[in-house]
């Protein structure tokens, strides 16, 4: 007695966490690289005081 066969584990595996993976990729690379066009005094860090 076979179940259900494992086709969308596959399609998961093969298709769509390689994807997120990559569009989770680039999300964080846009958060990163946003520094480029903000004004001078908000890309520097914030003072401790």
């Amino acid at each position: 007695m076979g179940g259900p066969p494992a086709l969308p584990v596959q399609f998961f595996r093969s298709t769509l966490l390689p994807a997120a993976i990559v569009v989770l990729f680039g999300l964080a690379l846009f958060a990163v690289s946003a520094r480029i066009w903000l004004p001078g005094d908000m890309a520097a860090p914030a003072p401790l005081s």
